[in-house]
């Protein structure tokens, strides 16, 4: 197993780990969690920064910016999604963000998809019409919000493999947080619900979690091509399908498993594709 899917599989565990903190406090908008989850980000990563003497504004400004933009529009709408609708669920929407940056990935960064690809990723993409079809918890409004979020997610993603020769990993998960703050301040002024008790612990979890799994999947995109490492973030629907049963007391139909399986399968023969 190579690193760069070493990096990508905890970065995925340490998602699905941030995703259960946002569930256990659903009064708290998202974008107050947000707000939170930024400053913690942007402290830790200046912090590392200059303890490794490296400085935060990176080289390549405009492509940094657009990675923090992109990615800051995908974390808004998923963060809300989070909270409306089931884990698994959310985590099956969110990952049609793979299939997104392979495809970006062909005109962003001159990465190869090979046929037999396109054949896995649209089983893994039928599976999601699958998920939505036969779990009446998902409107097409929530459909949208996870196509769209995935979206901007593969473009995030792009713009941190162009990064790959020119910024620490660091440097590009601190202009997350800088392009978010000054748009979760504002936003979460308007609508801020006080914290109490469990909920500061809770939204410190949000932050660290968040923190790990960037840095690690950052690495990851910054070390292996595009469409062998983006498919793996598909994993974390097992993780997610656990901790929302276990934790939330969610459970799916047959047919919704099912669709869920078709996600799993895409992923499987995918990575068994692309390693020979």
């Amino acid at each position: 197993m190579s690193r760069g899917i070493q990096y990508m599989l905890l970065a995925t565990f340490m998602f699905t780990l941030m995703k259960v903190s946002v569930k256990l406090i659903p009064h708290i908008p998202a974008i107050e969690i947000i707000l939170f989850r930024s400053v913690i980000s942007l402290v830790i990563s200046v912090y590392y920064l200059q303890k490794q003497r490296v400085s935060v504004w990176g080289n390549n400004k405009p492509i940094l910016i657009l990675r923090g933009v992109a990615g800051a529009i995908a974390l808004v709408t998923y963060f809300s999604l989070l909270q409306q609708i089931p884990l698994a669920t959310m985590s099956t929407l969110q990952y049609l963000a793979p299939i997104f940056t392979a495809i970006l990935g062909i005109f962003l960064v001159k990465e190869k998809v090979r046929p037999w690809q396109w054949v896995f990723f649209a089983v893994s993409f039928a599976g999601v019409l699958v998920v939505r079809g036969f779990d009446d918890r998902i409107s097409l409004l929530h459909l949208g919000m996870g196509v769209g979020a995935s979206l901007f997610m593969g473009l995030a993603y792009n713009f941190i493999r162009m990064l790959k020769n020119s910024e620490h990993p660091l440097v590009i998960i601190f202009y997350f947080p800088l392009v978010l703050m000054p748009i979760a301040g504002i936003w979460s002024a308007m609508v801020w619900v006080q914290p109490q008790g469990w909920d500061w612990l809770v939204l410190l979890a949000v932050g660290v979690f968040t923190q790990i799994a960037q840095f690690f999947m950052t690495k990851s995109y910054q070390s292996e091509e595009l469409s062998k490492v983006s498919i793996l973030n598909y994993i974390g629907l097992i993780y997610a399908i656990i901790f929302g049963w276990v934790l939330f007391d969610e459970t799916f139909n047959l047919m919704t498993y099912a669709g869920m399986a078709l996600v799993i399968v895409g992923v499987v023969l995918n990575v068994v594709f692309k390693r020979k």
